[in-house]
């Protein structure tokens, strides 16, 4: 990476110990911005907008969640629900000092927010191709060419990454799906009352899901975020899209902060 300097170190926050990934000044910051991965990513995926918002002058935390990376993989299924996600966001923000007046983390990442947080991460899927080893036998192991955004280098840091935890939140995470739902039930009609930008490509498979575009642009979305304040649709662009279109998201977050 080019720009700020990513620091990285490990914190003890809710029974784990979670890796996070820091960019931008510690003091004197214009303010925190805290980047949360989905599946199968890493902090790693958030490196371009950490080296943009960095030099801008705020404060960059991107942790790996639960199971993922250098962060600590619970044994137990059961340690994978939203409620864990919320948990350890909460005492990370605490712990880093970000949490300035009572009750701030928890308004923030709130029990009504965890269904929707969780749905949002099991969403994320890869859809680019199989890569194999060029010794492979290409008959038996189909092959696709690296897009643009994505180098041999990024490859290995993510497998590298993943190996270290034996990648155990993937499934830990989906088979507390139906948990997840039963705990957040109480707030099942709570609305998400703090300002909101969405941004999407319109390859990504879950814009495509049925029902998905009558539900941002017929009005749905905007009554369960009422604070929604733009819907941003790029052109060409799949999954990934903060890696795959880094500057157009870079700007997109940047005047979104600026605003409020």
């Amino acid at each position: 990476m080019e720009g700020v300097v990513i620091r990285h170190r490990t914190v003890e926050v809710n029974g784990i110990s979670m890796h996070v990934a820091e960019a931008g000044p510690e003091v004197d910051a214009k303010g925190a911005v805290l980047f949360l991965h989905g599946f199968p990513e890493l902090w790693y995926s958030w490196r371009h907008q950490m080296d943009h918002l960095g030099a801008c002058g705020y404060r960059c935390v991107a942790p790996n969640l639960r199971g993922y990376g250098g962060s600590t993989a619970p044994p137990g299924v059961a340690s994978y629900t939203a409620f864990h996600i919320v948990g350890d966001l909460v005492a990370l923000l605490d712990t880093l000092g970000l949490a300035k007046e009572p009750g701030v983390a928890e308004k923030q990442f709130a029990p009504a927010h965890a269904k929707r947080l969780m749905r949002q991460m099991l969403c994320h899927c890869f859809s680019h191709g199989v890569f194999c080893d060029e010794e492979m036998d290409d008959n038996k192991y189909p092959t696709s060419p690296l897009p643009p955004w994505l180098t041999e280098a990024d490859i290995d840091y993510f497998v590298t990454s993943f190996e270290k935890t034996g990648f155990t939140g993937a499934i830990n995470y989906y088979h507390n799906f139906d948990k997840n739902c039963e705990l957040a039930a109480p707030w099942a009609d709570a609305k998400v009352q703090v300002p909101t930008k969405y941004i999407v490509g319109d390859g990504d498979i879950t814009y495509n899901f049925e029902g998905i575009q009558d539900y941002i642009h017929g009005g749905g979305f905007k009554e369960d975020v009422p604070l929604l304040d733009e819907v941003v649709i790029i052109p060409g662009a799949g999954h990934f899209i903060q890696q795959e279109r880094a500057q157009e998201v870079n700007n997109h977050i940047y005047d979104f902060i600026i605003k409020f």
